[in-house]
């Protein structure tokens, strides 16, 4: 019995499966038929698009997500990456540039004191300054040049606007350079206007000498321009000093009270010029040592006085001879024939 049960729930299910089939195929065909005919299809699968947009777009967000946050994430590096790329070529060529700077200031300060250096000037060697000294009692550079380059004490320094100092203390590798505003330095000067010489001491103020031994009447007023007057060994004749901006006349006192302006910028110079001269230069500065001359030129001698050269006779006319008069015949007197002379004594007349 169990057995012919089993085969006969086997038959009904295998009619139902057919019988589901054939009504899945005859759906399919009148929804295909309705389809082709109506298209109402389409509007169905629109509102199920419309349906099913969000439950994708749910799905597929975490995966979109993932992928917009590591497209972030590595654009964001590459970025990082450029930026610290150019802030370092930014930082390069700020460096390049303050160096190209440096250069330039350098090399035009270079080209001002060779165009500021005087015609006689034989050599000249720049020096940066290393130390700057400003006080009321010492008015000093320290410069990178000694006596292995050269350096000499009592040498001229020179910037390209104006006289600065002489070197004093020199050493193998630097140098001291004793500045025209210490109070220990006197400078020979003149004013060009008038050509009237003086002294030139410093004041302890970087911005101001004096000239303390002018008298009351000397001819001088604000503007004069003070140059070196060649005296006192160091310094050629001619070169800029300063510019007089300050003269107060003593009307009891017998001495002017002057103040002018140092050409140098010795405030702000990092470059300065020491100079050799020409010996054989007339405007060569010549150094003394107890009232003679330490250096000279045995080749200049006295020249000869000259001679005046007799000059030539002037030519005298002769005149022509004249002919021979003819011999006129003594008229009124006899002719006197002379008388023969006496013999001398103790002779006989012949």
């Amino acid at each position: 019995m169990a057995f012919f049960g089993t085969r006969g729930s086997a038959r009904n299910r295998g009619g139902a499966a057919g019988f589901r089939f054939f009504l899945y195929a005859l759906v399919s065909i009148v929804l295909m038929v309705l389809d082709q005919r109506l298209d109402w299809l389409e509007r169905v699968r629109y509102g199920l698009q419309a349906v099913t947009y969000p439950v994708e777009t749910a799905l597929n967000s975490p995966v979109t997500a993932w992928e917009w946050i590591k497209s972030d994430f590595a654009a964001r590096d590459a970025l990082e990456a450029e930026n610290q790329r150019l802030r370092t070529r930014v930082r390069d060529l700020e460096i390049r540039s303050l160096r190209l700077e440096a250069v330039e200031a350098q090399n035009a300060a270079l080209i001002g004191l060779k165009q500021a250096l005087p015609p006689v000037a034989e050599r000249w060697l720049p020096a940066d300054i290393v130390n700057i000294q400003f006080g009321g009692l010492r008015q000093r550079f320290l410069v990178d040049r000694g006596a292995r380059n050269g350096v000499f004490r009592n040498q001229a320094v020179l910037d390209d606007y104006g006289v600065v100092g002489q070197t004093m203390h020199v050493g193998p590798w630097s140098a001291e350079v004793l500045l025209i505003t210490d109070p220990d330095h006197d400078l020979p000067v003149q004013i060009e206007r008038t050509g009237y010489r003086t002294i030139a001491v410093g004041t302890g103020d970087p911005g101001a000498i004096a000239l303390p031994y002018l008298p009351a009447n000397a001819d001088i007023r604000v503007g004069d321009v003070l140059v070196t007057s060649g005296l006192g060994g160091v310094f050629p004749s001619g070169y800029p000093v300063a510019r007089v901006t300050q003269v107060h006349p003593g009307a009891v006192q017998p001495l002017a009270r002057v103040q002018a302006v140092p050409f140098a910028h010795l405030e702000t110079d990092r470059e300065v010029t020491l100079l050799w001269f020409r010996q054989g230069n007339p405007a060569a500065p010549l150094k003394e040592n107890g009232g003679e001359l330490t250096s000279g030129n045995p080749a200049i001698q006295p020249l000869p006085v000259p001679v005046p050269k007799p000059s030539a006779p002037a030519a005298v006319s002769t005149p022509a001879p004249a002919a021979a008069a003819p011999a006129q015949r003594p008229t009124g007197r006899a002719a006197v024939k002379p008388k023969p002379a006496s013999p001398p004594s103790g002779q006989r007349k012949p």
